[in-house]
């Protein structure tokens, strides 16, 4: 994928999870694999409803910067550390929904999701009748630290996830291309509002 491609890609999700309020604020950042050393990934401190072109820039899988000018979200480094674990990933979403950050609050170290039927948009599972369950990690303000863990988790784990949450923070997905991206995160952001309708009825 060329630069150009992958800029409206990311320009295009932004306005997509904008709408579904899944990016309030600069929340947030996207990337898309350009090829096996390097991705292009939004840059901090923009609204991601409101991207263009120049708001997206090209890093390698250290998170360097091509263009010095420019500056990415210290989460960067959980984009790279994404795409050197898993080959087959193609696009990175990180979203901050309501439902997300007060459900990953209030878990404890996975969170599960069962017998939705939206569990069929991910790898895998054919069927609603299946469980998933999302690690549920620290927040942490040392993103290398962060990322060592995760990189822990995931050896440690005989299925890999469709994503993870970050307490209180957010949530980040990855598919082979960006609308298998969306469609995770569309399909998993839909499942942890309902979560959080039940809960907040069964009060």
């Amino acid at each position: 994928m060329t630069f150009t491609e992958a800029a409206a890609a990311i320009v295009a999700a932004g306005r997509r999870l904008d709408a579904l309020g899944l990016v309030p604020a600069t929340a947030g950042n996207f990337s898309i694999r350009l090829d096996a050393n390097r991705l292009a990934v939004t840059v901090s401190g923009r609204h991601k409803g409101f991207l263009t072109e120049d708001d997206v820039m090209v890093v390698d899988l250290d998170g360097r910067a091509e263009d010095p000018a420019k500056r990415s979200s210290a989460e960067t480094l959980l984009h790279c550390g994404i795409y050197r674990r898993f080959p087959e990933a193609g696009a990175v979403l990180h979203g901050h929904s309501i439902a997300n950050t007060v459900l990953s609050r209030a878990a404890g170290d996975t969170l599960t999701l069962a017998g939705y039927e939206l569990l069929k948009a991910f790898p895998g599972l054919p069927t609603h009748d299946a469980r998933v369950m999302l690690p549920v990690v620290p927040n942490d303000q040392d993103i290398p630290r962060m990322q060592r863990g995760l990189g822990m988790l995931w050896e440690g784990l005989a299925t890999i996830p469709p994503g993870y949450l970050i307490r209180g923070h957010g949530s980040y997905v990855w598919g082979a291309d960006m609308p298998a991206a969306l469609m995770r995160m569309e399909a998993l952001e839909f499942m942890l509002a309902c979560e959080l309708e039940e809960r907040r009825h069964a009060r």
